[in-house]
């Protein structure tokens, strides 16, 4: 049985009147992919932040290796990775200061082998990594992010609308090392709304609406205009 990296039980936020999580319980094992798959406003974001501790259950609890977040969130994030829909960095800063930066904050050091063989891994441009941050692209932005959560060793990453503006070629760059990283164990927590990308790379999705996991849904075992299907009929009994 693989190892539960990512857990919430009953986990809820309010934001005032607003119920933006609604009694969510989710478990993500070790070497699975789960993709929440909703529009704006389903609870995806919220989700995540509240794994990450960015804000607090209103009740209910989020756990990251068995550490519930809301009462040690500095070691629960030891275990996590973290890539942003848009990925933060020093703009100054080449690539290769901006990993030694946030390796330092996570207490490592960076290795420059395992550096250069993750970024071959996700296409970054050659001689691309000695150059500032300012100058990169969306994709590369986003393939440096995640070469960060990479190098952390984390057991779960989590990863909102990582492929949103996203060309095609820079987009299949990251599904094909998501999936080499949940083979090798990693659990992988992605919000998005692309409903074909999320076929593409999860083990399970699960479609939200109004803060509400509605599905979870084996995308193995349909297909993709089967999967569009059901999600369109989420969205209009809700919307009725």
């Amino acid at each position: 049985m693989p190892a539960t990296r990512l857990e919430a039980r009953a986990l809820t936020k309010r934001f005032g009147g607003n119920l933006a999580l609604d009694n969510l319980d989710l478990a993500v094992g070790e070497g699975e992919t789960v993709c929440l798959l909703g529009a704006n406003g389903a609870g995806k974001t919220t989700t995540i932040n509240l794994f990450l501790g960015f804000t607090e259950p209103t009740s209910g609890a989020a756990l990251v290796d068995g550490t519930e977040v809301a009462r040690d969130p500095a070691a629960a994030r030891r275990s996590l990775g973290y890539v942003a829909e848009m990925v933060a960095l020093y703009p100054a800063l080449t690539g290769a200061e901006n990993l030694e930066f946030f390796a330092q904050l996570a207490g490592q050091k960076v290795d420059t082998a395992e550096r250069d063989a993750i970024l071959a891994r996700l296409r970054f441009p050659d001689g691309a990594i000695e150059r500032a941050a300012g100058s990169y692209s969306k994709g590369m932005r986003q393939k440096l992010g995640l070469a960060i959560a990479l190098m952390k060793h984390a057991k779960a990453i989590l990863l909102d609308e990582p492929l949103s503006g996203l060309d095609p070629a820079a987009a299949n760059d990251l599904v094909s090392v998501l999936r080499e990283t949940a083979a090798g164990g990693t659990a992988l927590l992605i919000s998005t709304h692309d409903i074909f990308r999320a076929k593409d790379v999860a083990t399970r999705i699960g479609i939200m609406r109004h803060g509400k996991l509605l599905e979870m849904i084996d995308p193995a075992a349909l297909s993709a205009s089967e999967l569009e299907a059901i999600y369109l009929t989420h969205m209009t009994e809700r919307a009725a």
